[in-house]
């Protein structure tokens, strides 16, 4: 009967899932691939670390100095990062997904692909950034500046740019901003004439000039350019 016990206490045991094996490990150190989803990395200095492939998932990385990590096809849906300095940082194929970045730095990064869908990013910092080809679909860009960075191939699809400043970018070649918000959006001197999904209501409420090229058949209109406030 003993034994007949002992065998059916193992054949349960083998069902339930290992749970120890697969949990974060907050106190391991900096490298690739750790698992710091759901730790608190707040105050922290680890500039210049490797975490290529990571997974930040829920983590708390405010107020942390992350400049000139590799953060290539690291995962970081969800975090919080507010005002996080990711300076110099690479980021390509990052998963920044809904995470909630307030007045983070994110100039002179290398993020090539990452998403960045439906994040938190009011007056973030991408100044001198390679965005190529990143989404920001849904994204709340409110006030960011995206000076001298290059925006082609990137998608900012329904996302939120009201007085963002994109005057200083570049685009060499698409921009998608299909139902983009942009009151009072900074597109001075930008070259949009090949940007997709982009509509006179949207013209109509940005702030642009007469160096502003934009696609066939829409008209830069009466109220530009627009004061500086």
């Amino acid at each position: 009967m003993l034994l007949g016990f002992f065998a059916a206490c193992l054949v349960m045991a083998a069902g339930l899932p290992f749970r120890q094996a697969d949990a974060a490990d907050c106190r391991a150190d900096p490298e690739p691939e750790v698992d710091w989803s759901a730790c608190s990395k707040k105050n922290l200095m680890l500039g210049g670390s490797n975490f290529t492939g990571a997974n930040f998932r829920d983590a708390d990385l405010s107020y942390t100095d992350m400049r000139e990590t590799n953060l290539t096809a690291a995962v970081l849906e969800k975090a919080t990062m507010i005002r996080t300095w990711f300076t110099g940082a690479r980021m390509e194929k990052a998963n920044f997904a809904r995470v909630e970045a307030y007045r983070s730095s994110f100039q002179k990064v290398v993020a090539k692909g990452a998403s960045f869908a439906s994040a938190e990013l009011q007056r973030a910092a991408f100044d001198g950034a390679d965005l190529s080809y990143a989404s920001f679909e849904k994204a709340d860009l409110s006030r960011a500046s995206f000076d001298e960075t290059v925006l082609s191939g990137a998608s900012f699809a329904y996302a939120n740019l009201s007085r963002a400043d994109l005057s200083k970018a570049s685009v060499a070649g698409t921009i998608g901003l299909d139902r983009a918000f942009m009151l009072l959006t900074r597109i001075e001197g930008l070259d949009l004439s090949r940007a997709t999904g982009l509509d006179q209501s949207q013209i109509d409420m940005a702030c642009g000039d007469a160096k502003t090229r934009l696609p066939e058949g829409l008209a830069a209109p009466a109220s530009w350019p627009c004061p500086r406030d």
